[in-house]
């Protein structure tokens, strides 16, 4: 969620309980739709008609911010194209985000299968995610506001399970022109809630609470007859205790290799991104898709917290 994953502190009595954001937001989520949702279709699938993606993503939050939030996230999909009735894809993605003194890098294979007539041309999907998470904290440089003192004196981590769950619908349009593809989804990427606790010699002993975030998305891949298309699309998260959020976004591919975009938040945070596709237009027999994105926030917090910038890779083939 693009909003401040800084860590509010809460003193109760020996113990100290730390909340926060603990899964990284994109601003081309589109390019990480499987971290978004297991179950969803990538955009090499069904834009360009390749069932093989591999790709990577840098992230940059809120740059010249001292501890402001990086994120490194490589990925990779298959999409079984030769069955119908019901078909597999599998995949997985490897993450790692640091924000200021908390950070976690994060492993999760996935697997799922699609109700399908055709897998080209839609289905639903349903997919489950796991994998293992090393939290870390840098309890030597977390200090209470009021007491001026750190909560810890050693710098510790913890490894634990997690589980994600997913199921997203993609249907190619009767009627539309140019096969037209609608898709939605909703999707729990870390099912487990609970509660870390670190022992610290000297202070006792302080938790990390991690919680449940519901992600929704839809969005149209409208085709032109020139080769172009058009994507509007909708992004909701839900985390409790936390105001509902939605990004909103268009992106254009031109005939050529380059396209377009931009969005907003409605938090007050707009961005715009852009790219190349190296496709057959480059004479390639597979697909190169190159991406920057650039966040800036006019909300009352905004300028404040500085720019935002994200690269993405990807490269799918085809069957």
């Amino acid at each position: 969620m693009t909003g401040l994953r800084l860590l509010p502190i809460v003193f109760i009595a020996t113990t100290f309980v730390l909340q926060a954001q603990q899964l990284p937001i994109f601003t081309q989520y589109r390019e990480n739709v499987a971290a978004v949702n297991p179950a969803a279709m990538e955009s090499d699938f069904l834009a360009f008609g390749n069932n093989v993606t591999i790709g990577l993503t840098y992230r940059a939050q809120w740059v010249g911010i001292s501890g402001a939030p990086t994120t490194q996230t490589v990925r990779g999909s298959y999409v079984n194209t030769d069955l119908d009735g019901v078909t597999l894809f599998a995949g997985g993605h490897l993450m790692n985000d640091q924000t200021g003194p908390t950070g976690f890098t994060g492993f999760y294979g996935k697997i799922g299968g699609i109700l399908t007539n055709d897998v080209r041309f839609g289905g639903l999907a349903v997919a489950l995610t796991a994998g293992f998470v090393q939290f870390r904290v840098k309890a030597s440089e977390i200090r209470l506001r009021e007491a001026n003192d750190n909560i810890g004196t050693i710098d510790q981590s913890q490894f634990y399970p997690d589980l994600g769950l997913g199921v997203y619908f993609y249907q190619t349009l009767e009627g539309s022109a140019n096969d037209d593809i609608f898709y939605a989804g909703v999707s729990v990427p870390q099912i487990f809630g609970l509660d870390l606790t670190f022992q610290d010699e000297e202070t006792g002993e302080y938790t990390i609470s991690r919680v449940q975030h519901i992600y929704g998305m839809m969005g149209l891949y409208k085709f032109f007859d020139n080769g172009g298309f058009l994507e509007p699309s909708l992004w909701v998260k839900y985390v409790a205790n936390v105001p509902v959020h939605a990004d909103v976004n268009i992106r254009y591919q031109l005939p050529s290799a380059l396209w377009i975009g931009a969005g907003g938040a409605i938090n007050g945070t707009a961005h715009i991104e852009t790219g190349l596709t190296l496709g057959e237009n480059a004479g390639f027999d597979n697909t190169l898709r190159i991406g920057y994105g650039f966040d800036y926030s006019f909300s009352s917090f905004g300028p404040t917290a500085g720019s935002t910038h994200e690269i993405n890779v990807s490269m799918s083939f085809g069957n």
